[in-house]
């Protein structure tokens, strides 16, 4: 009897053991994923990776790769002459549109709201957006 007694104590700590491993690992994936979720990369960083991506996965020439640069910059500096030229217009419709939703709301919802707001320009802000 005190044989399968020993056995069934080494069975439970066994099944305890591999639970605390089993949630160590997890703990470990789910802040990994976590911290890369809220440290989004910039966009320097993005444009750098996609290159290296391209590069390593299309196995570019380094002549390749000078035009793929070039086109890189081209693209964005058509994006920024872009925002550029379309900006006003497009803070227009944003702050239109804020106004009519903070209509709709209460004196405590707009405070609400006005934070909301703030929290997500500082967001945009550290991004670069």
């Amino acid at each position: 009897m005190r044989r399968s007694n020993l056995t069934l104590v080494l069975y439970l700590l066994l099944v305890f053991l591999s639970g605390v491993v089993v949630g160590a690992l997890g703990d470990r994936f789910q802040t990994t994923q976590s911290v890369k979720a809220k440290n989004p990369l910039n966009p320097e960083e993005m444009r750098r990776q996609y290159v290296e991506d391209l590069r390593s996965r299309l196995k570019l020439s380094d002549d390749q790769l000078k035009q793929l640069t070039s086109i890189l910059g081209e693209t964005r500096d058509r994006f920024r002459e872009l925002r550029r030229k379309y900006g006003p217009e497009t803070k227009a419709i944003q702050e239109a549109q804020a106004d009519k939703i903070r209509s709709m709301l209460n004196e405590k919802q707009r405070a609400e709201y006005e934070k909301m707001r703030q929290e997500r320009d500082r967001h945009r802000q550290r991004s670069g957006h």
